[in-house]
């Protein structure tokens, strides 16, 4: 329970820790006498990022400071009836004066095991047929998604995780040296998924490849650019899409850019304000997304299409293009500095690890976000 514990001074990236150290899906606030001041989930620490904060400010602009409780003495049944009614996965428990004895999870009470699937998806798509120009020579002979990180390929990596979530369909787009790909990866039964390959005979752009779907996907689609090496959490983009009930949900890092000068505000020739050194933040583009199946049927047939195409056609629709806030690490392996920077901070987060657990996939992704974070 302690590891989901912070204090009311704590930032944002401590909160963050909490929820994933604890594996509570919860961060729980306490003052210095452990009586509980709030609660903080993952969704609040993303509706902070989209609402402008940073990770570096207080935990007290986004917990709830009147959360769901419930006495260490209350009967199991009553607990899960509690949960049940109010929506929760997890729930603090505190004695008569507040104090915070335990963090009860509905999973552990129901004797539910925690897979931690992305129960719900239809399938994956992973867009992986381009020439990775920007990373010549090295893609001179080798399509990018095979490019190593940690030891291991990129698009592999990626399987991997998707596969570990429980998507058991991955469409795999290819042009560019497809049979290095179709090689290496197989059918995907080794990684205990169903992979199959879409081919691009001419370069459909970012989005073009959903078209050659035979099926209507029964449900949201996960989309993702072959390149990205991440730690999102599916489940909770899954999760973000649906409650907002969106057309699509584009995925975006949260990115600031420092102005090493004092900025001059002016009105007409007049100045009216000095920012030293200020900075600015943007919601960028993660090249993932989870699209309804009625977002796919938008796409057209064997024509380059791309996904802003999709976006822009669709901000002022209803239902519209929601947008989740990434606080995971997240790399876009499309330069060689981004791809050095990549293997060094997998390189750390694995040296900061013992024994094992440097082999453990999901105490890496940990330290990744930590480090991210941080």
């Amino acid at each position: 329970m302690n590891d989901c514990l912070i204090s009311a001074s704590a930032d944002i990236k401590e909160a963050i820790r909490a929820i994933e150290a604890g594996k509570k899906g919860i961060a729980v606030v306490v003052d210095p006498a452990q009586k509980l001041q709030g609660v903080i989930t993952d969704g609040d620490v993303r509706r902070g990022l989209l609402a402008g904060l940073r990770l570096q400010d207080s935990v007290t602009q986004i917990m709830n400071c009147r959360p769901t409780r419930a006495d260490v003495a209350m009967p199991q049944s009553s607990l899960v009836e509690l949960l049940d009614s109010s929506g929760l996965e997890a729930m603090p428990l505190v004695d008569a004066e507040n104090r915070v004895v335990k963090v009860v999870l509905s999973s552990e009470l129901t004797r539910r095991t925690d897979t931690g699937q992305a129960t719900g998806y239809s399938c994956a798509l992973i867009m992986a047929g381009g020439e990775g120009r920007r990373l010549l020579p090295l893609t001179e002979n080798l399509p990018k998604p095979l490019v190593e990180v940690g030891g291991m390929p990129l698009i592999e990596r990626q399987v991997r995780r998707l596969a570990t979530a429980g998507v058991e369909r991955i469409y795999i787009a290819v042009n560019y040296l497809a049979e290095m790909i179709e090689s290496h990866l197989g059918d995907g039964s080794r990684f205990g998924t169903e992979i199959v390959f879409l081919h691009e005979r001419e370069k459909l752009g970012t989005a073009g490849a959903l078209s050659l779907i035979e099926e209507t996907p029964e449900g949201p689609l996960l989309l993702m650019n072959g390149d990205v090496f991440t730690s999102i959490n599916y489940q909770s983009l899954l999760d973000f899409h649906l409650q907002h009930e969106s057309l699509l949900t584009v995925a975006a890092i949260d990115y600031h850019v420092e102005i090493p000068y004092g900025v001059i505000k002016t009105d007409g020739p007049f100045a009216v304000r000095l920012e030293e050194k200020p900075s600015q933040q943007f919601l960028c583009n993660a090249g993932i997304y989870a699209l309804s199946p009625e977002a796919v049927s938008q796409v057209p047939r064997n024509q380059p299409y791309n996904m802003t195409d999709l976006i822009e056609s669709n901000l002022t629709s209803q239902p519209g293009v929601a947008v989740f806030p990434v606080h995971e690490y997240w790399s876009d392996i499309g330069t060689h500095a981004e791809l050095d920077k990549a293997r060094t901070e997998l390189k750390l987060a694995r040296e900061t690890l013992d024994g094992p657990d440097q082999d453990d996939e999901s105490a890496v992704h940990l330290q990744l976000n930590q480090r991210r974070a941080a």
